[in-house]
């Protein structure tokens, strides 16, 4: 009878505590102990989606400096610095662990910009050679690439959401006093800034 009794207990002090232990677990994750660590997944994912997209960018353009110089062989220089600033651009990538460097996020933002303003160049170069325009090639890469671009702005803008929201909630309170406790290694992540004027804008590619 002692031994039952015992055991009965030890069920019971098993059980308040799981139930303690339980009702912590939801009250600090009310209190957003989790925010900080989910707020940076979601930065670095919608960062993929920013690389994403501009590969996708890259992966026209072979294409694309082909079907200009079928047309355009005297364009050179339009079409070397076209495939320059894709080497350099591609030559600079950033992941998740290498996202917090602003240096280098600098670097990838001036490269894929200077990618943008040859291309730009390329569009306007077309311009000059009607059978060009016309060619079924080109009109389809046309419409991909404006579509690419539309989808670079959208990544763009949700990445710069996704980190304002994850330096915010390690800037301001309860989140700061869980950074200092448990998050401390998780810095403040930079962010996309304009380098002119027209940095933001998506590339003319009508035709």
């Amino acid at each position: 009878m002692q031994i039952e009794r015992c055991e009965h207990f030890r069920g019971r002090r098993y059980t308040w505590a799981t139930s303690l232990l339980m009702l912590l677990s939801t009250v600090l994750a009310g209190c957003g102990i989790n925010n900080i660590p989910t707020y940076d997944e979601q930065a670095k994912a919608a960062w993929a989606q920013v690389q994403n997209q501009y590969q996708r960018r890259s992966d026209l353009i072979p294409n694309l400096v082909e079907t200009v110089k079928a047309y355009a062989k005297q364009e050179q220089e339009t079409l070397t610095a076209v495939v320059q600033a894709r080497a350099k651009a591609t030559s600079i990538q950033i992941d998740g662990n290498t996202l917090n460097n602003p240096e280098q996020l600098k670097q990838f933002q001036e490269a894929q910009s200077q990618l943008s303003g040859a291309l730009s160049r390329l569009m306007v170069v077309s311009e000059r050679y009607p059978d060009l325009k016309s060619n079924q090639n080109f009109l389809a890469l046309q419409s991909q690439l404006e579509g690419t671009e539309n989808r670079i702005s959208v990544a763009r803008r949700d990445f710069i959401a996704a980190v304002a929201r994850y330096n915010t909630e390690i800037r301001t309170f309860p989140g700061s006093l869980w950074h200092r406790m448990m998050y401390s290694d998780l810095q403040l992540r930079p962010t996309f800034e304009a380098t002119s004027a027209d940095a933001q804008k998506v590339p003319q590619v009508k035709f």
